[in-house]
């Protein structure tokens, strides 16, 4: 019983110890001070391209963020879903009240490929109609707010020969205090380090070079993949290029979910990891690692409970308290590097109160178990579900949607949509 004990406690200590080192190095990244950004002489010509499906909440929000940018040459491309879509007529009122409504395009999509995500489809329609003089193409998503310098920090990173896709990622500031959203607050703050030593690229605020539509197959994978955004890696590694984080670009997610919600939305981004990001089975290894030694200790300490061995039980289960509450405090140095981003835009970011940190802390455990649910689940699915949409996965590239419809709004909370 001793010596297994001191196994766990032994696993325990190294989990803490690999993600200090893996957040700290983190924290260092979004620590950096800032490139300078590219006068608007050295500014290459873009194009934002904004996909909807359904009315998101901050839809207005984004939409005047992207009409507000502080960007020489830029135009925007509005592709929504359908006709009917809500998500239309609240583009079009935006629009039509702004004075710049003549950088933007609102169009629809016309062909809805069954071989790939319906956004997939809506960025390929973009694509294929760019002007040769776009030199970079800069995705976002609805429930991402971009700041004045948004598309400016952007094309600063890929100014670099060796950069073929530039990328932020999100950090959730709910303004509610759900379990869900807490949940997924202590989730995300876990993956964006995972995400960021992986090179995973996030497609809520994500650009990349047109010159790799004409040099590489990216647009074939497109043409046949359920996200957009997680192949980049891989794809750009083989041509000797890289995507590259842009710490200014943490961009702060308010929007609220329930736990079902997100459990559904977790599961298909950790799909999404599966099929197109070569370090998954680290990503698992440390799934099974951070679920299973916690769970042991915590099985161990309740059989040296019925042992009438309390000294072993008290041992592990300080050493088991010592290893959540150090992880808790992990959360803090992130919070704050990135509030400090925030706070550099004018967002305000006094959202975590003592309140909320005490319930934070009290679904610690519930986090893991959700999130080892959810890993087991992503392993083994064959299908998901995006928007109302179903989808076959039997593959990478072997997607299949099964039957389109055009967006309903569903009774469950909505789901965010991207990682």
């Amino acid at each position: 019983m001793i010596e297994f004990s001191l196994i766990l406690s032994g696993i325990l200590l190294l989990i803490v110890i690999g993600q200090t080192v893996l957040v700290l190095g983190f924290v260092r990244k979004l620590q950096e001070r800032p490139a300078e950004l590219l006068s608007d002489e050295q500014a290459p010509r873009a194009a934002i391209i904004l996909c909807l499906r359904g009315g998101d909440p901050f839809l207005e929000e984004c939409l005047k963020g992207l009409l507000n940018q502080d960007y020489p040459d830029y135009e925007i491309r509005i592709v929504v879903d359908h006709p009917d879509d809500p998500a239309g007529q609240i583009a079009a009122d935006v629009v039509e009240r702004d004075d710049s409504a003549a950088r933007v395009t609102l169009e629809f999509l016309q062909e809805k490929r069954s071989s790939c995500s319906l956004k997939c489809s809506s960025i390929l329609q973009v694509v294929g109609s760019l002007d040769d003089s776009i030199q970079f193409i800069a995705q976002i998503d609805a429930d991402t707010l971009a700041h004045p310098t948004w598309l400016r920090e952007l094309a600063t990173t890929l100014a670099d020969e060796q950069v073929g896709a530039a990328t932020g990622n999100r950090w959730y500031m709910p303004r509610s205090h759900s379990v869900g959203s807490l949940v997924r607050y202590s989730w995300n703050a876990a993956a964006v380090v995972q995400m960021y030593w992986y090179r995973v690229a996030w497609g809520g605020t994500l650009a990349v070079k047109t010159r790799l539509f004409r040099e590489t197959d990216l647009l074939e994978k497109w043409g046949n993949a359920f996200c957009e955004d997680t192949m980049l890696y891989g794809m750009l590694k083989k041509h000797g290029l890289r995507v590259a984080f842009v710490p200014s670009l943490m961009m702060i997610n308010r929007e609220e979910c329930d736990l079902g919600g997100f459990f559904r939305w977790v599961c298909r981004q950790l799909m999404t990891a599966r099929l197109y990001h070569p370090a998954w089975p680290a990503v698992v290894g440390h799934g099974v690692v951070s679920t299973l030694t916690p769970a042991a200790t915590l099985g161990t300490i309740f059989y040296a409970l019925g042992q009438n061995d309390t000294a072993t039980a008290c041992c592990l289960a300080m050493a088991l308290a010592l290893y959540e509450a150090s992880l808790a405090a992990l959360l803090w140095p992130m919070e704050s590097a990135i509030r400090r981003i925030a706070q550099g835009r004018g967002e305000p970011t006094d959202w975590l109160t003592p309140g909320r940190l005490l319930k934070f802390l009290a679904i610690m455990p519930l986090t893991q178990a959700v999130y080892a649910t959810a890993l087991t689940m992503a392993q083994f699915a064959k299908s998901t579900n995006w928007r109302g949409i179903a989808y076959r996965v039997a593959g990478p590239w072997q997607i299949k949607m099964q039957g389109y419809r055009p967006y309903a709004a569903q009774p469950e909370v909505e789901e965010t949509k991207s990682l």
